[in-house]
């Protein structure tokens, strides 16, 4: 890993966001761009990050960024920058890192800034959605900062293993357990073994990476449910999934469910779309 991205709103949340990229960019000795998107209806309120400024209309974004820079650069062992465009939110953060070739977008999900109308909640499924790398979601009241149990779950999809090398990397970096889940809707033998399958495959793979691994096989209607209640139960730190699959499978993290572990998990969420 060698760039991060992270998109800024002036809210507590995106800064929340940063100090979480920073964390993870020392372990991999990388850098972070912050990146901004204007837009002509910015509505500054109370709940901006703006403790830095005696005002908050006479100070510019340009402004913003160097007193972000000032305060961060040196607890970043990479480079620390920023880059300000125009246009759709979402689409100038996935072109941005397609142009930086980003190895991870970091952002917040809960925007509490007011600013444009949820700036960040409202585009963060959406980047999640159309981005070029994995992107980690975050709410802005998630204080912890070391990744000690990540959750991955598995389905019966050849896609959902992909993002199984870049969390084995992620959990060696934090010296941490990666807790692999299979869950299954239904009790069709010839799923749950399949799934069985996966789990055994995946879970020697990050073992011979010795990263510490358990595994799990689990029953449930609704996946993202169930996977919230085992991380919940287990104290994750972390839940790796992918963002769409096959429609033609049983069992899968499709688009919507994808979208209700973005907007409801309490933990950050690690989202990989297929390629």
């Amino acid at each position: 890993m060698k760039k991060i991205l992270v998109p800024i709103d002036f809210s507590g949340d995106s800064i929340n966001a940063l100090e979480h990229a920073i964390v993870i960019a020392n372990k991999f000795k990388a850098d972070i761009r912050m990146i901004h998107v204007k837009s002509k209806h910015a509505n500054y309120d109370e709940t901006f990050d703006f403790k830095d400024f005696n005002t908050v209309l006479s100070t510019s974004i340009k402004d913003y960024f160097e007193i972000k820079l000032k305060k961060y650069k040196d607890t970043i062992y990479g480079k620390l920058d920023y880059k300000i465009r125009e246009g759709k939110i979402y689409i100038e953060i996935c072109n941005q890192a397609k142009y930086d070739d980003s190895d991870l977008i970091v952002m917040g999900t809960h925007g509490v800034s007011g600013f444009e109308s949820l700036w960040m909640g409202s585009n963060a499924y959406r980047v999640v959605s159309n981005a070029p790398c994995p992107v980690l979601s975050l709410r802005f009241d998630y204080a912890r900062k070391d990744f000690k149990k990540i959750v991955l779950p598995l389905d019966t999809t050849k896609e959902t293993r992909q993002k199984v090398p870049l969390v084995t990397e992620l959990a060696k970096a934090f010296n941490a357990e990666i807790l692999v889940v299979t869950i299954s809707e239904t009790d069709k033998q010839s799923i749950i073994r399949k799934l069985e399958q996966y789990n055994q495959q995946v879970s020697e793979y990050i073992r011979n990476k010795d990263v510490k691994c358990t595994s799990d096989n689990l029953l449930g209607s609704n996946l993202t449910e169930v996977t919230l209640e085992y991380a919940e139960k287990n104290n994750a730190d972390l839940i790796a999934i992918m963002t769409e699959q096959s429609e033609s499978a049983k069992n899968i993290f499709l688009g919507p469910y994808a979208q209700q572990m973005v907007n409801h998990s309490t933990l950050p969420v690690l989202s990989f779309r297929p390629y």
